[in-house]
């Protein structure tokens, strides 16, 4: 059996350029990369046996040689490997671990912070100022944030000179780690601050006032600039978001600015038309004429009596929708009442039922035609 080519192990043509060589090396060296297969002879094999290919076939002289005389031509395979092949481990280091980023060892922004608050649909409508006391880190003043005590400052760590990561050779590859001395800051605090033993912030509780808007929906978040977390070194703090949740109702289903109410019509009110009563969300009351013969389903609009929206302008509307109620529990009086009213009813009272089973009857006839 022949021997492999270079070619073959990378699974490229003969006329592959730079670009598909590096990709086809990066591809094949992340499958068979020693820590992604810890203690696999194989995988073991096969990675420096990709390494010596990509190591030939990158370099135009080595691979003109190796294209003539074969590996005779490269020194017997031997290759030495080049600042290609090392900047092509450091890509994929990259997808390894990270990309690898410059430590920043003067003062950091601080995080963000979250508190989730509910209101009403009724506060949602009106808007409202809430008091509400969250738990925070505020910078020490005793070493304004930077965690050495007074008359003292933080020192470059010397095991990373103050990059806050430092470099480990493990056999031919050469690794990034957070300094263990410093814990990635970069710096060391020999005299540590005795109010927050060398944080540099406190723990405590703090009281803000929220305003919320009318017209706010449910998700919406609220941004108080600077009340998040300290930053680090005494950079400056983050954000608080505030994501106001909204209850439910037991009368109105909200979507945007627009409203919804299902409102029960007993039968006869429905049958006769009449009035209801409704709350509006504003805290007042109104009263909706509700048409002879209404059906379940109609809807009734009340302009302007929905939410206000959170930017300005008029206000969504209210829509009402109908179902009519049939009555149950019936007394011998009330039923013996009903049967009559029943029998005094013609086609015209119920259009609906009367059309609906003309077009049943008509379906069973044809069926019974096609028999």
């Amino acid at each position: 059996m022949s021997e492999r080519t270079y070619y073959d192990i990378l699974g490229v043509a003969r006329d592959a350029d730079e670009k598909a060589l590096k990709a086809a090396f990066r591809k094949k060296a992340m499958e068979h990369h020693p820590d992604r297969n810890a203690g696999c002879s194989v995988s073991e094999g096969k990675f420096k046996e990709l390494s010596e290919a990509y190591d030939v076939l990158q370099d135009q002289q080595k691979r003109a040689a190796y294209d003539r005389f074969g590996k005779a031509g490269v020194n017997g395979g031997g290759a030495q490997r080049p600042e290609d092949v090392r900047d092509a481990f450091s890509d994929i280091f990259s997808e390894f671990f990270g990309s690898r980023q410059q430590t920043r060892t003067g003062p950091a922004r601080g995080a963000d912070l979250r508190y989730d608050y509910e209101v009403t649909l009724e506060e949602a409508f009106l808007g409202k100022q809430a008091e509400i006391t969250v738990p925070s880190t505020d910078r020490c003043d005793a070493c304004s944030g930077s965690g050495a005590e007074a008359g003292t400052s933080p020192e470059t760590c010397a095991a990373c000179a103050g990059h806050g990561r430092v470099r480990v050779q493990q056999g031919f590859f050469t690794m990034e780690r957070t300094c263990g001395r410093c814990q990635g800051s970069g710096n060391v605090i020999k005299s540590p601050c005795k109010s927050c033993a060398g944080r540099g912030a406190l723990r405590r509780e703090k009281a803000l006032s929220v305003s919320i808007p009318a017209g706010i929906e449910d998700g919406q978040r609220i941004r108080l600039a600077g009340e998040g977390e300290p930053g680090a070194r005494g950079g400056p703090k983050g954000d608080l978001y505030i994501f106001v949740t909204v209850k439910e109702h037991d009368i109105f289903e909200r979507d945007g600015q627009t409203l919804y109410a299902r409102a029960p019509v007993p039968m006869c009110a429905a049958a006769l038309g009449g009035e209801i009563e409704l709350p509006t969300i504003e805290g007042g009351r109104t009263r909706i004429s509700i048409p002879e013969g209404a059906q379940t389903g109609k809807r009734m609009r009340l302009k302007g009596k929905g939410m206000p929206s959170i930017q300005g302008g008029p206000a969504g509307d209210l829509f009402v929708e109908l179902f009519v109620e049939t009555p149950r529990d019936l007394s011998a009086k009330q039923k013996d009442l009903l049967r009559q009213f029943s029998a005094e009813c013609s086609d015209r009272c119920h259009p609906e039922s009367h059309g609906f089973f003309n077009r049943v009857k008509r379906f069973f006839d044809q069926e019974d035609s096609r028999a």
